[in-house]
């Protein structure tokens, strides 16, 4: 069976790799002419490491990235709300890992280069338009410049194209543009002293103004210094308007930072981390609505395609790995694709809706502005203010949602042994 699969990134990828260890024949259409290692940092969590250590890149992740130990969330006042060990560290059969997202997309690139062969990718491939006939889909590339580059037959297109996929617009013309709820990002890579011992990932702050970082390379590690990732979120007003969504979109650090001046927590001084920042980029935090359908015949979405999110809870990457693995299971069975990809929906139309619908809500964040709401000066004990069995009702919630919990990564560590 023939698999195209339009796009390259993450969710792409791994899907590819996964399809071919199943015995499938796969094509991959990615719309940059060259694969470079932009964008800054991601979070891959245990459940999706262990998608990536089956297909051996366990080595090339820990060689590049850090083995995240703790996320520790906190409030503006640098007070720790909840700490918990992360991967190995939380007694999980795989670790987390934190790293720089373009060394992430070569090190699959790289993967899959030699896994499928070097004729199985090809580069300045943008999907135009499909069409199913006689039990094949007839794929149509186009160049940069929008003309035609290529037509291709196959048994399955996967449309792996990202948060304005072509594939997914076929299906739904009249969508619009992606979500907005006020909230702009400034994200940056900084290198800095390492804090909190150099391997903890940390939220600190509420909803309408927050601050989030992590260290992402082993190589600064090594050196005794960390390569800190960092976002600030700030609510810019229901009225706000929208602007152009780019990752290189340079930001202007008098537009976010006096906001986050005062935030001195003593192990760690967040507007010195923000001023060392090499280059600022501002993004507006978008989504879309859940879909009612992602397979039509012999087509389907997967990653950001199917599912965009808001980054709450690190799951959009990591839920895009799991995509891979789960549509290669499924058309794995061997029966009818139409009734596989079916099932693939199934089995993962339904949680991604979930977990989209409660990062709306603030998902897993909640916590923060709870205790800003309690305490917005602090507090002495946190007990006080958000009681342990509430807290912890939040977290095991959210962690069961996205099948991050112990228990389901367990039983599929059991199911594996």
């Amino acid at each position: 069976m023939k698999v195209l699969i339009a796009g390259a990134g993450i969710g792409g990828l791994t899907a590819a790799m996964c399809l071919h260890r199943a015995g499938f024949d796969v094509h991959v259409f990615e719309a940059v002419s060259e694969l470079k290692p932009l964008g800054v940092g991601i979070n891959i969590q245990a459940g999706a490491v262990r998608i990536l250590a089956d297909l051996g890149l366990e080595p090339a992740l820990a060689a590049s990235g850090i083995e995240t130990r703790e996320l520790r969330y906190a409030n503006r006042h640098g007070q720790t709300i909840w700490a918990d060990p992360r991967g190995r560290r939380a007694g999980l059969p795989w670790p987390q890992f934190s790293i720089h997202r373009g060394e992430l997309q070569l090190i699959l690139f790289e993967a899959a280069r030699k896994t499928l062969g070097d004729d199985r990718i090809r580069f300045g491939r943008r999907i135009g338009a499909f069409e199913q006939k006689d039990d094949k889909v007839i794929a149509h590339f186009v160049d940069r410049n929008g003309k035609a580059a290529e037509r291709t037959e196959g048994d399955i297109l996967i449309g792996a194209d990202g948060i304005h996929s072509t594939v997914r617009a076929r299906f739904y013309p009249d969508e619009g543009p992606p979500k907005w709820q006020g909230i702009l990002m400034w994200r940056g890579v900084t290198v800095a002293k390492p804090f909190l011992g150099g391997a903890t990932m940390v939220q600190a702050g509420h909803h309408t103004q927050k601050f989030v970082c992590y260290p992402i390379s082993r190589r600064h590690a090594e050196r005794g210094e960390s390569l800190i990732n960092w976002i600030c979120d700030l609510h810019m007003g229901d009225k706000a308007l929208l602007p152009r969504e780019d990752w290189n979109r340079p930001g202007r650090l008098e537009d976010f930072l006096p906001r986050f001046e005062g935030w001195k927590f003593g192990w760690l001084d967040v507007p010195a981390v923000i001023r060392a920042a090499h280059a600022v980029y501002e993004f507006p935090m978008v989504d879309r609505d859940p879909l009612p359908r992602w397979s039509h015949g012999r087509v389907t979405l997967l990653g950001d395609a199917a599912h965009p999110m808001y980054p709450i809870g690190s799951n959009g990457a990591s839920q895009a790995i799991i995509d891979g693995e789960a549509i290669a299971q499924e058309l794995g069975v061997g029966d009818d694709p139409e009734e596989a990809l079916k099932r693939y929906e199934a089995r993962r139309l339904p949680p991604m809706a979930r977990i989209v619908e409660s990062n709306r809500r603030k998902g897993i964040d909640i916590m923060l502005d709870i205790v800003e709401q309690r305490a917005p000066q602090g507090f002495t004990r946190l007990e006080t203010v958000l009681p342990a069995d509430e807290l912890e009702k939040i977290v095991a919630d959210y962690k069961k949602l996205a099948a991050q919990d112990r228990e389901t990564l367990l039983k599929l560590a059991a199911a594996r042994a």
